[in-house]
């Protein structure tokens, strides 16, 4: 099973980058496919899934899944200062406790290797 994560880089804070999270491996329809992310000192925290985001980025980002493809984005808008950080995808398997608790690290089979994102002012 790989999860592979991209499109992170350099941008302005107020720009938008789209990450990419190729899966391959795993019967992807089997699996709910989510996005974290880690600022330095700081622990890994859940961004977003299909239907959740955290509080610190709703309104701004967004994911989509394209079934053919294997493959979920994060799409970033009017990003912060803040948002600077590695950002993983992860999958689980879905369960009636990944549905729960989507949003806590442990509970995922898989995880992409990372891809930082840094906004600039």
């Amino acid at each position: 099973v790989q999860l592979q994560a991209s499109g992170g880089g350099l941008v302005q804070a107020g720009g938008s980058l789209r990450l990419s999270c190729a899966a391959s491996g795993v019967t992807f329809s089997k699996y709910q496919i989510n996005w974290f992310r880690q600022a330095p000192g700081k622990e890994r925290e859940f961004v977003a899934s299909s239907s959740r985001q955290a509080a610190s980025v709703k309104g701004r980002f967004t994911i989509s899944r394209d079934n053919a493809e294997n493959t979920v984005y994060l799409q970033m808008n009017s990003l912060k200062l803040e948002d600077t950080a590695v950002y993983y995808c992860a999958a689980a398997l879905r369960t009636a406790d990944s549905f729960v608790y989507y949003y806590r690290a442990d509970i995922y089979d898989y995880w992409g290797q990372g891809t930082l994102v840094t906004v600039s002012s």
